[in-house]
């Protein structure tokens, strides 16, 4: 499997729907995009992600900033 976004070829699943075998979240190791296997090809398949979003190790490398989760709100 090929990560949608960035066609990098090493992809790990996150974890798995309690009824086994219905669905995983995977995640990219290079551009952290995840994915339900349940979601449409244009989320799901390379050649379907579309262009404009696709991203090359440049573009990851490059980038000005990867943003932060802000932490939880107290409460």
């Amino acid at each position: 499997m090929i990560c949608p976004r960035c066609a990098h070829d090493t992809v790990d699943t996150v974890t798995a729907s309690p009824v086994p075998g219905v669905w995983d979240v995977l995640q990219c190791v290079r551009c952290l995009y995840m994915w339900r296997t349940t979601e449409p090809d244009r989320r799901t398949r390379r050649e379907a992600y579309p262009a404009e979003f696709r991203m090359t190790p440049s573009d990851i490398e490059t980038a000005r900033e990867v943003p932060v989760v802000p932490p939880l709100l107290a409460g």
